[in-house]
């Protein structure tokens, strides 16, 4: 007979019972049972639940048992006070993980439950001495609301020991929704990453990417550039369209002919858009950026190619690709690529486009700069370099018509800075540069919003990246109101505190509202839309 049976639940989980000194003797001689403890914790991380994925975890529940007894947890109950709509969600399961806080579905507690205001699982699981993990996960349906959120409290655990409640560790958490754009294996792809995204004149989505077909590595291998495209505010997206494929160039297989890191650009005035990427031809094993993957001079195969492939159509049928090498290319530079990440028009019609190149085969000689066409794109004109030592970059407008360049830093974990008042021929350091904001080494994403208030015209700039110095976690949207001297803590709004590739890139997508992809936890792409109003007012 177990000696902790009789205990009644109240001593189990306050510790009331018993000696706390280990087994002592009763006058009759008999053992008096240590100190038990069971509790229970219910949590929400931060990230969101997408469209598009299957089983999307909400709330994670920890039962910790300190001693070895006989219990069994026999039903959950949750609570979905906070959810805007329940009707956004198709179903919701119940798992265990064992003593793992990550999230798998390989363990399925009870029967998928329909969505309501309160849900009961049952279906008996042991409690083991230490961690339980349970996590409550969710499917939403395709048309599920991208402004609405998602909240689930675990309320109730009823034992074969007795009803334990849970203490709620994340009070008032909420998921946003979001899409997963691009997951793994979608379309037979292995992995999506590197996404750039950008709006037409007209308002249709247009987000490309680099479709790693047979494994999740740089070039050179097996890549082309993906374009997704969203004519409702990225609700729901057609499917991919390959918009950059080298094939077998020079008779060298599709492994040898890889694509990347694409930029994107729309021409508001005449509706063009633009997609630049780094084409590498041979080169087995190598990369771009590192040692001989790139070289010197203008031939195929030794140096990596700066291409473009241009639509007419809103991103509906794009032309075959041009190589720009010879045009933009000092001969010397052993490298210049596009920066993964969109770029700017000014008022006067010119296009601005962030690049990056190197002059050397050391480490650290990088440079970031910009790429300029003042007559639609016809003519393309690289400025000076800006930053050494950096790479991907994004490019703003500040006041009085300078422009921002916020740069990937390769000497410390903050991002460089500089201005230009001259389209990328003289630059300044910014004010906050390499001492501000902070990164993991990682691209970012700069964003100048325009609104008005009280009849004034206004702007902030809006900046994301994993904000961190350690890892790509904590994907993170940044607002400042002074051109970016300062960016308030109060203005910072997390999207995903897990683990992603960390790439992310912004976009407006109309007067109230912006839109962002990034390389998240839940999905290779995520795609999240904010509204202006919370960007500007604070979580």
């Amino acid at each position: 007979m177990n000696p902790f049976r009789p205990l009644c639940f109240a001593a189990l989980l306050f510790g009331i019972a018993g000696s706390t000194q280990g087994q002592d003797s009763n006058a009759d001689g008999s053992l008096v049972p240590p100190t038990l403890k069971v509790s229970a914790v219910s949590s929400q991380p931060v990230h969101p639940v997408l469209i598009r994925n299957e089983h999307g975890p909400l709330t994670r529940v920890v039962v910790q048992v300190e001693d070895s007894i006989d219990a069994r947890a026999n039903s959950f109950v949750f609570t979905f006070d906070g959810t805007d709509d329940p009707g956004d969600l198709e179903s919701l399961s119940l798992f265990s993980t064992g003593d793992k806080d990550e999230f798998s579905s390989a363990m399925r507690i009870g029967e998928p439950a329909t969505p309501a205001k309160e849900v009961t699982f049952h279906g008996e699981s042991v409690l083991s001495a230490g961690k339980n993990v349970f996590w409550l996960a969710c499917e939403l349906k395709a048309l599920a609301d991208l402004s609405h959120r998602v909240a689930a409290t675990c309320t109730s655990i009823e034992t074969s020991i007795g009803k334990l409640t849970p203490r709620d560790a994340s009070p008032g958490a909420r998921h946003r929704i979001g899409v997963a754009l691009r997951k793994h294996n979608d379309d037979g792809v292995h992995t999506y990453r590197i996404p750039a995204l950008a709006t037409s004149a007209k308002g249709t989505l247009l987000a490309v990417y680099d479709m790693r077909r047979r494994m999740g590595r740089d070039l050179q291998e097996n890549i082309d550039i993906g374009l997704s495209r969203s004519t409702d505010g990225g609700q729901t997206w057609e499917p991919v369209r390959v918009i950059m494929d080298m094939g077998e160039f020079g008779g060298l297989p599709q492994e040898q002919n890889g694509c990347s890191d694409p930029g994107i650009i729309v021409d508001r005035q005449t509706g063009e858009i633009f997609c630049f990427a780094v084409w590498m031809n041979g080169k087995p094993g190598k990369h771009q950026w590192t040692d001989d993957g790139s070289e010197p001079g203008f031939e195929i195969g030794k140096s990596a190619q700066f291409m473009m492939v241009r639509s007419k159509d809103e991103g509906l049928t794009w032309s075959k690709p041009e190589n720009l090498t010879r045009k933009l290319k000092q001969e010397s530079w052993w490298l210049l690529a596009p920066s993964p990440q969109q770029g700017i028009q000014l008022i006067d019609g010119t296009l601005v486009m962030p690049v990056q190149g190197r002059v050397g085969r050391e480490p650290l000689a990088t440079f970031a700069t910009l790429m300029i066409s003042r007559d639609h794109g016809e003519i393309w004109t690289v400025g000076q370099p800006g930053y050494s030592g950096g790479n991907e970059c994004q490019a703003a407008l500040l006041s009085h018509d300078s422009i921002m360049l916020n740069i990937r830093n390769d000497h410390e974990r903050f991002r460089a800075v500089v201005v230009t008042k001259d389209l990328g021929q003289t630059w300044q350091p910014h004010l906050t540069s390499r001492n501000t904001l902070i990164e993991p080494n990682c691209n970012g994403s700069l964003l100048r919003a325009d609104y008005q208030q009280a009849g004034q015209k206004k702007h902030v700039l809006l900046f994301a990246n994993p904000h961190t110095q350690k890892g790509r976690t904590h994907h993170t949207i940044q607002v400042s109101f002074d051109d970016g001297q300062t960016w308030p803590s109060s203005h910072h709004i997390l999207l995903d505190e897990g683990l992603g590739a960390g790439y992310p890139s912004l976009t407006r997508i109309d007067a109230g509202h912006v839109g962002i992809v990034y390389e998240g936890s839940q999905a290779h792409l995520v795609f999240e839309t904010l509204s202006l109003a919370e960007l500007l007012n604070g979580p």
